[in-house]
């Protein structure tokens, strides 16, 4: 079993369609469907159930998904260790973060920390569950997102509840005032990212759900960028926490929604037990400063 077995896989898994997955990998089809038959004739399992629409895994490809994905985690961590050690001259300090985060307080945190010309930034765009298996893996030393995850090797701290703004096409009847969730619930709804939960798109569905309402899920889409490009082409709405609005494009307008207590946290996750060094023990400090001037009104 290779290594390009292994990410072979994963694309495949993640895009569940062997065409997206060897447009994402620069390869053609049919060598990635050889290498995912051979890769099944080795463990001598299916991994996949072909369907006309698609590929669903099956329960041993489940398994063999969170397991390639940790050891390529691992290989990746170790290159990188590997540079490290080799260059010796700067420290990287590794964070993960969802789009949704990356419009308030986490670029200004990153930018201060730029200034150590000691320290490079890497910076990972990762779902919340991706962070924590990077995190155990070494992949990343800190991450940002929104979902609680249980897991005894990490620890979350919410950092402050975050408003959800409703963004609709520009000019919409509903734009005018903050709507309620009954009006919004009447509106076709765009929600991401795609792919299997916990994620957004859980959050954003489930406030309606919980309120008895059925949503028109017209499309859902793998990030916030597409969603709002939707929006701008009069599909539907989209939830988007309120640092969104900072993205400004035409055709779209950003709405409070009635019920001013519809939040989203915005939460920090660390490995449990660690003892923080130096660069951890400045981010804290610059995250304290940075939260309490949000808490406090003094946005970012």
């Amino acid at each position: 079993m290779e290594v390009r077995h292994l990410r072979y896989f994963v694309a495949v898994a993640e895009e569940r369609n062997f065409t997206r997955a060897a447009e994402k990998l620069f390869i053609a089809q049919p060598p990635l469907t050889r290498a995912i038959k051979q890769l099944e004739d080795e463990i001598g399992i299916d991994l996949f159930i072909r369907k006309p629409r698609g590929l669903e895994l099956t329960s041993g490809g489940a398994y063999f998904l969170l397991q390639a994905q940790q050891v390529l985690d691992k290989i990746e961590a170790m290159v990188e260790d590997t540079r490290r050690i080799a260059l010796g001259r700067k420290t990287v300090f590794s964070i993960g973060f969802v789009p949704s985060v990356f419009y308030g307080q986490l670029p200004l945190m990153v930018r201060r920390l730029r200034q150590n010309k000691n320290l490079e930034i890497v910076l990972h765009e990762l779902k919340t569950r991706q962070q924590i298996d990077a995190l155990k893996s070494g992949r990343i030393d800190i991450g940002f997102g929104r979902l609680r995850i249980d897991d005894p090797d990490v620890e979350q701290e919410i950092l402050f509840d975050e408003p959800l703004v409703a963004a609709l096409p520009a000019g919409h009847p509903l734009a005018g005032a903050p709507p309620s969730m009954e009006q919004l619930a009447d509106v076709p709804m765009i929600v991401f990212p795609t792919g299997p939960g916990p994620n957004f798109a859980d959050i954003t569905h489930g406030l309606f759900r919980r309120r008895g309402l059925k949503v028109n899920v017209i499309q859902q889409v793998n990030d916030l960028q597409t969603a709002l490009s939707l929006v701008a082409s009069e599909m539907g709405f989209t939830l988007v926490p309120e640092q969104v609005q900072r993205v400004n494009r035409d055709g779209v307008q950003y709405v409070r929604l009635a019920d001013d207590n519809i939040t989203t946290p915005v939460i920090i996750s660390r490995r449990r037990g660690e003892n923080p060094n130096a660069i951890m023990r400045l981010t804290n400090t610059i995250l304290a400063e940075l939260v309490e001037n949000r808490l406090g009104g003094r946005y970012p």
